[in-house]
């Protein structure tokens, strides 16, 4: 039986060895660039990438010979970086430079090299599977979803999160907070208390409820041959190829992923409720919902990202009416709602005791 002491003490540790799996992946990772720079071949990018999503990528015009020996030189010193955040109490410039590299590794890795095709992949599997006994649709889902550029975006993906929490555990323990849930003795900032978080969670998850509806009841108007912002050429063609009944799909899954981003502000969030056989009464473990909470944010950020890119900002009526432009939006608004819902029921520190 563990004792408490234990548990605290593999609490306090995951900061340290956060770091670690940041150095780790940036390590793999830069060994793969140096493989590619040497004439390797599975370079994921530009003149590797699938030739249809070179135009919509950050990296479409790479190639190996020039992108390459950056990506190995930019994996080895992120391994160095994450050593050094790993073992070192900076403080000043330092402290700042060392924490804005880390930020912006993550922030690349999660919002800026991904794209949509990781939100389609997740999005359509659910569609395949249920369709799998049936043998629709007739299309190999890994062939069409997941190919190596695309599952390259998934391991880009995951590296951004591994720094994100690299960087949070580096920031809380040369900012004098507790490294295990960031509280300072200092006092508790009023925005982070559960009341406060109750209430400005509650907007965003509304609003994380709201912007995927949106985008279903479109999707579901194409199904029904209304062509609600779209030209009726192309809904035809949608109809022709059968692909509208899987964007309906794909609507219907995003509009059941809205409703339940509204647990994340309601009791069912918090103790299942009696439909769930087996654990109704239950507490629901915290650690659930805000860790399928924050995939999915990251998921939303990278596909948000590329709309913001890829829209024509020139032309207010149509990213007005389109439902993608609000992605960005939907993305924000769900990774806002997840830290009010770990604010709310996160309790007593184990690590520092504080409330």
């Amino acid at each position: 039986m563990e004792t408490t002491t234990e548990k605290q003490r593999a609490n306090a540790r995951w900061p340290r060895w956060a770091a670690y799996a940041a150095g780790a992946w940036s390590l793999v990772y830069g060994g793969l660039g140096l493989y590619w720079a040497l004439g390797g071949a599975g370079f994921p990018f530009g003149e590797g990438d699938i030739p249809d999503a070179r135009a919509e990528s950050l990296l479409g015009g790479a190639t190996a010979a020039g992108t390459a020996p950056v990506i190995a030189a930019l994996g080895f010193a992120g391994a160095v970086l994450a050593l050094v955040m790993a073992h070192l109490r900076l403080r000043g410039a330092a402290r700042v430079a060392v924490l804005a590299t880390a930020w912006l590794a993550a922030w690349t890795l999660v919002a800026l090299i991904p794209d949509s095709r990781i939100m389609t992949a997740v999005g359509y599997a659910p569609i395949f599977l249920v369709g799998l006994p049936f043998g629709w649709p007739d299309v190999d889902y890994f062939g069409l979803a997941l190919p190596w550029p695309v599952l390259n975006l998934i391991v880009c993906l995951g590296g951004g999160l591994l720094w994100t929490g690299a960087a949070l555990a580096f920031q809380r323990r040369t900012g004098d907070s507790c490294e295990s849930c960031g509280r300072s003795g200092h006092g508790t900032a009023t925005w982070t208390t559960p009341a406060s978080a109750a209430r400005w969670g509650r907007w965003a998850a509304y609003t994380a409820f709201a912007v995927p509806l949106f985008y279903a009841l479109v999707r579901w108007a194409w199904a029904l041959n209304i062509p609600l912002l779209f030209p009726e050429e192309d809904l035809r063609r949608l109809h022709e190829t059968g692909l509208v009944w899987a964007g309906a799909g794909l609507a219907t899954f995003a509009a059941a992923g809205g409703v339940l981003t509204l647990g994340l502000v309601h009791r069912w969030g918090e103790v299942w409720p009696r439909w769930v056989i087996g654990l109704a009464g239950r507490r629901v473990p915290p650690g659930l919902p805000v860790t399928l909470a924050t995939a999915v944010t990251a998921v939303l950020m990278s596909a948000g990202t590329q709309a913001v890119r890829m829209m024509d900002w020139s032309d207010p009526a149509a990213w007005l009416s389109n439902p993608l432009a609000y992605w960005p939006i939907w993305a924000v608004a769900l990774g806002v709602a997840t830290l009010a819902y770990y604010l709310r029921r996160r309790g007593r520190c184990r690590w520092c005791g504080l409330v």
